[in-house]
């Protein structure tokens, strides 16, 4: 959704109706994964993706279906024999595509103000109706505890309120599914699928050490998704100009600054400063966070030295188990571009449990976490 956050925007703003065409299910190997989005708008014009291009052609002309009056449908796209060079997903999985058009000025409102909170990177999650006893397109808006009341409605209050429930939930994770109810909200029944999707504020990436190694980590922690910021105590080194892709830089001891600012268990830092006097307590502060990563620049020498410090302030083996040093993979990079590279490998090997090895090296699923 946010890769086409501004055109669907514009859309509703000038009351263009469209069709979205949104992932909701990934069965084995798939390009694009649940919540990723297709739309198609009255004039035909299309934004976005659902699978790489497999099967955006037969979709648009369900898209001009839906938007003609044909109603909310829930699409699946597998592969055969026959279907391989046709419509169907080449990598061999299966995906399932809810197409809901938003016609009238009230529909494109709701929308435009989802669309609102996604592009202010306010948490909100939107639940619909993929089928069952409810009507398929139905949809609920939904905002943390503290943010509001939900918004919309699935057909019934106990639905609703169940719905709310579990996407509060879900929204704290950060996690994407369909979930299972009762007509009226019962637990443990499946009369009802309602695809939730989350929209969490982007994860963050905390770059410490104002160096050449931190622009380039900076550039490709933008370039994965990440709200990058990056500390350095030194106001000749943690300018703007030097890091002009960070979200922000902020001129702090390190340490201090990282005690003080918001961590979760989706955050990544990489501490590459490799100078014990910023180190250690930012170490030792990073290892009392949630956070999903901690990287650490220098050499095995130095990793050793600093294993030794943290020691000595207390620091215990499992919270040592954390770091990451020498941070990255070994891919025989050389220059700050290509550590880069290295770093943003660990983490997204971290985050999904790859081996690091070369894929044509090894059998079975590509994607972690699917059946081959």
């Amino acid at each position: 959704m946010r890769d086409i956050l501004p055109d669907l925007r514009a859309r509703c703003a000038d009351g263009v109706p469209l069709a979205l065409a949104t992932v909701v299910a990934v069965h084995g190997s798939a390009p694009r994964d649940p919540g990723a989005v297709m739309a198609v708008d009255a004039a035909g014009t299309v934004a976005g993706s659902v699978s790489g291009g497999c099967v955006e052609g037969d979709l648009y002309e369900v898209a001009r279906e839906v938007l003609a009056g044909a109603g909310p449908r829930v699409v699946a796209y597998g592969i055969s024999d026959d279907e391989a060079f046709g419509v169907g997903l080449t990598c061999g999985g299966t995906i399932e595509v809810l197409v809901r058009a938003y016609v009238s000025p009230a529909e494109l409102a709701d929308l435009g103000a989802l669309l609102d909170l996604i592009a202010a990177d306010r948490p909100v999650a939107e639940a619909t109706v993929l089928s069952g006893a409810a009507e398929t397109g139905d949809r609920l808006v939904v905002r943390p505890s503290d943010a509001g009341t939900a918004t919309g409605t699935l057909g019934s209050e106990g639905l609703d309120a169940a719905v709310t429930d579990d996407a509060r939930g879900l929204l704290a994770q950060g996690h994407t599914a369909i979930q299972w109810y009762g007509a009226h909200g019962q637990r443990r029944m499946q009369e009802v699928a309602v695809f939730i999707r989350t929209y969490a504020p982007p994860p963050r990436m905390l770059v410490f050490g104002a160096i050449d190694h931190a622009a380039a980590t900076a550039r490709i922690g933008s370039f994965l998704g990440y709200r990058v910021t990056v500390c350095d105590a030194r106001p000749a080194f943690a300018t703007r100009e030097r890091f002009p892709t960070a979200d922000e830089v902020v001129r702090a001891w390190p340490h201090t600054y990282l005690e003080s600012t918001e961590v979760d268990a989706r955050t990544v830092i990489c501490v590459l400063t490799h100078d014990p006097k910023f180190d250690v307590p930012l170490l030792l502060a990073a290892l009392r966070t949630p956070a999903a990563y901690i990287g650490v620049m220098g050499s095995r020498r130095t990793h050793h030295d600093r294993l030794a410090r943290l020691r000595e302030a207390g620091a215990d083996e499992a919270a040592l188990a954390r770091l990451a040093s020498p941070v990255g993979l070994d891919l025989g990079a050389r220059t700050p571009e290509e550590t880069a590279v290295s770093i943003a490998a660990e983490v997204i090997q971290h985050r999904w449990g790859g081996t690091g090895r070369p894929l044509g090296k090894l059998t079975g699923a590509i994607h972690h976490g699917e059946t081959s």
